[in-house]
């Protein structure tokens, strides 16, 4: 009797997110019987901007068994803290914020993070900035590493920057050399679909015809299967994402710097640009509103921001903000940009691949390989980009910084009304005084981001009363000792050694 598992799929498109998929499929289902083809042509770049991740990349390659000994120098790669955030708010002691990606040993300051939140929401003189609390905002100030030495009781979590175009290529020959994936190069001409809406083949340009049971669209912004073939809407966040375009250029890294082990989003006059560390370079690049300011103006800003007004070459893009309506249609699932965008300022892209692989991996399966769960899986993949779009949309709702040269990108931002029901009740709560983890957990949107990560950015923006509407806490606030947390910090820092002493423990020199 055959493996139901023994299905043939076909992914169209390579690049970070097609390798990925192609990994995962024939990992889960190699050894059943399943076939992988990949097939992408040499003459469709990618976009290859994308060097952040999540923690969920470890877990990635984890999965796939690979060291970050073999992976890391490979692509150029660097540990990630969490993100900084310079300039989104102007008031006094809350011009930078990091927003970490907490780990066991953060559970135990985050209570009292949170209480002071809400005391001084409530209008109490305590001290409620988050890089007063958590460890991760420490080692990234201190340009530190958060791999632990083995005598050290808590697992620090973490995620990288990398080269993305370097990733693709090595899980490439990672899934043709070790998974037995094939790959072909090619263009796709046509797309064929049966009497029941399925795709059944793709021709090439070549004439030859690739047939599968499953396929996969990895293709891009162009969806070649999703909004070609299968017709599938694409939903536009453009009303409450204003940002479009994005121009980048990377520059020379500082030798004898230290190599700094987190994300660094500055505000600019019509967006924000990212600095992402590299043991080869720094990725820089502007995401940016056409509707506030042209390419040459960012191109611009950009360049006297990074102190290159006349060195290297930039490159422009545009990004279409939005998510395909089904992420399973028919016999076909959307990865990566053909299924949607959003702005990289949590970076979230892999992050996303990830969940809708696993996820598809899990739905397929659990429906005896037939489309049984489709529906329920559409459902939960268009409620984690809601979750994750809402979360970026505060962002800029609760910018306390000012416009600058008549450009009115900030305050627009703050005049966004359009926002999910979710995100109105996380803000009504917060203003109010409320119990935003309570909140958080009511409205089932944890597993999108914690209440570590909501207190976070709503702290380290300082949305709280005006310090004239401050008094000393009373009797009836718990008076958390500062000095006691930051002892505790530190001394748990004590574990962890500088970036670039990390990476030469497992990268060899000649990659640092």
């Amino acid at each position: 009797m055959t493996d139901p598992a023994a299905k043939d799929f076909v992914i169209l498109g390579g690049g970070t997110a097609g390798w990925m998929a192609a990994c995962l499929l024939a990992d889960q289902w190699g050894d059943r019987g399943a076939k992988v083809t990949l097939i992408e042509s040499k003459d469709i770049g990618i976009i290859g901007v994308g060097e952040g991740s999540t923690p969920q990349l470890k877990a990635f390659f984890d999965r796939l068994g690979i060291a970050e000994s073999e992976w890391m120098p490979a692509c150029d790669a660097t540990y990630k803290n969490g993100i900084g955030f310079h300039g989104w708010s102007d008031r006094p002691g809350y011009e930078s914020y990091f927003h970490p990606f907490p780990t066991p040993l953060d559970n135990h300051s985050a209570a009292q993070f949170f209480y002071n939140t809400r005391a001084r929401r409530t209008g109490r003189d305590v001290v409620a900035h988050p890089d007063r609390f958590f460890l991760p905002a420490l080692l990234a100030a201190t340009n530190k590493a958060p791999i632990a030495p083995q005598n050290f009781p808590f697992d620090p979590t973490y995620g990288y920057h990398f080269d993305a175009h370097k990733v693709g290529a090595f899980l490439a020959g990672h899934a043709t050399g070790n998974l037995g994936v094939r790959h072909i190069e090619g263009r796709i001409d046509t797309v064929e679909r049966d009497e029941n809406g399925d795709i059944s083949g793709l021709i090439a340009e070549d004439g030859s015809r690739i047939t599968g049971d499953f396929f996969l669209d990895c293709s891009g912004f162009r969806a070649v299967l999703f909004n070609g073939a299968l017709e599938e809407p694409f939903l536009s966040f453009s009303d409450n994402l204003f940002n479009d375009s994005a121009v980048v250029m990377p520059t020379a890294r500082a030798e004898q710097a230290p190599l700094p082990s987190q994300t660094k989003a500055t505000a600019l006059s019509a967006g924000w640009v990212w600095d992402i560390p590299l043991t080869t370079r720094t990725g820089n690049g502007y995401v940016y509103s056409s509707d506030h300011i042209d390419a040459a103006a960012a191109e611009l800003e950009l360049r006297q921001h990074l102190g290159v007004d006349d060195q290297g070459e930039a490159r422009h893009l545009k990004m279409r903000v939005g998510r395909v309506r089904n992420s399973w249609s028919h016999n076909a699932l959307a990865i990566g940009l053909s299924q949607g965008f959003l702005e990289p300022l949590e970076a979230t892209a892999l992050h996303i691949v990830m969940a809708t692989v696993e996820q598809f991996i899990e739905s397929f399966e659990a429906g005896a390989f037939t489309p049984q769960h489709r529906d329920s899986f559409n459902a939960d993949i268009a409620a984690r980009y809601e979750g994750i779009r809402d979360y970026i949309i505060c962002h800029y709702k609760v910018n306390r910084r000012e416009d600058v040269d008549g450009i009115d990108y900030w305050a627009a931002s703050r005049g966004n009304h359009n926002l999910s029901d979710d995100l109105k009740s996380i803000l009504t709560c917060w203003y109010t005084g409320g119990d935003l983890s309570a909140e958080i957990a009511n409205l089932g949107i944890s597993k999108f981001y914690s209440p570590i990560s909501w207190h976070s950015l709503l702290a380290g923006y300082g949305t709280f009363p005006d310090d004239t509407k401050i008094s000393p806490p009373g009797d009836d606030i718990v008076k958390h000792d500062m000095d006691e947390i930051g002892v505790f910090l530190d001394r748990c820092a004590l574990n962890f050694t500088d970036h670039a002493s990390a990476l030469s423990m497992s990268i060899p020199k000649a990659h640092i």
